[in-house]
């Protein structure tokens, strides 16, 4: 009972902090100031923040349980954010491969120990730097295109039961699977990465078991931003807090696209199998053979 309670207690809060959150963005976006900057880090992985999330998410519905143009608006928006922010990180590929050819002709060729770029402003760093930027670029494909697979159906799956099934059942599956699954894997890995990202942002440290009173009262008080510049080797690549970063992204977009897809299949389950593949946004192989062994993938 206590249990029960204590839930929709922080549920009916969850509305209320939205809206004070709303009304006074200066608490927590003004970040000049260090009691700011203190409480976005810490409302960022508080049990505050997902009631209010959860809040959203549990309006979004029952208003969609009665209008489903509002939802398939919903799905739309969210599906787009994924395909939109896949198809540009996708042109980090084609630059990872353009660097890696820069850097061998360079190193083996020419045999230069330095590259320099210079468009206004000369970037100059050791061929060392250049060849373990080539990893972020690996990340930024890997955290960012993620939902955008997912939408173009890319990602492997095992498939036991699924094949066999009806179109009522897949949609079930897939509703279960989006809330069972991929939603509270990828909140407890934004836990996680949430205050791994900020201890390489600012000091002092910061950890999920300090209290807001602490961080507004007392680390305010000596916080300076402390950007990670440490690098694996003396000339090597020191932009590491940017994979932190794209880990706390990663976190968020996969836990859009499994509202996105939990929405969907709720939609495609009651409108019929007809509407299956409703305003979903694929990319065109431009190849019938690729186009089919998409489909039976």
């Amino acid at each position: 009972m206590d249990a029960i309670l204590w839930f929709f207690q922080n549920l009916g809060l969850g509305y209320y902090n939205f809206f004070y959150a709303i009304l006074n963005p200066g608490l927590w976006l003004d970040w000049s100031d260090p009691k700011a900057v203190m409480r976005f880090i810490y409302y960022g992985g508080s049990v505050q923040a997902f009631f209010v999330f959860l809040a959203v998410f549990l309006t979004v519905t029952i208003i969609g349980l009665f209008r489903n143009n509002f939802l398939w608006g919903v799905v739309r928006g969210l599906e787009g954010l994924a395909n939109g922010v896949g198809r540009f990180a996708a042109w980090a590929g084609l630059l990872m491969v353009i660097q890696q050819i820069v850097i061998v002709v360079i190193q083996r060729i020419f045999a230069e120990a330095q590259i320099t770029i210079g468009f206004g402003v000369a970037l100059s760093y050791d061929i060392s730097w250049w060849a373990e930027e080539l990893k972020l670029y690996n990340a930024i494909i890997v955290c960012l295109c993620v939902a955008y697979t997912f939408v173009q159906g890319g990602h492997v799956r095992v498939d036991l039961v699924y094949s066999a099934v009806g179109h009522k059942t897949k949609r079930v599956i897939d509703m279960m699977g989006s809330l069972i699954l991929m939603i509270p894997a990828a909140i407890l890995t934004w836990m996680y990465s949430w205050y791994f990202m900020w201890r390489h942002l600012v000091t002092p440290k910061v950890s999920a078991s300090d209290t807001l009173q602490r961080l507004v009262d007392g680390k305010s008080r000596a916080f300076r931003w402390n950007v990670e510049t440490i690098g694996f080797s003396p000339n090597g690549f020191n932009g590491y807090f940017l994979f932190k970063v794209l880990l706390v992204l990663f976190c968020a977009m996969v836990i859009l696209q499994a509202i996105a897809f939990f929405y969907r299949s709720y939609l495609e389950l009651v409108e019929g199998e007809e509407s299956a593949g409703k305003y979903l946004d694929k990319d065109k192989l431009g190849d019938e053979e690729a186009e089919l062994a998409a489909e039976i993938h």
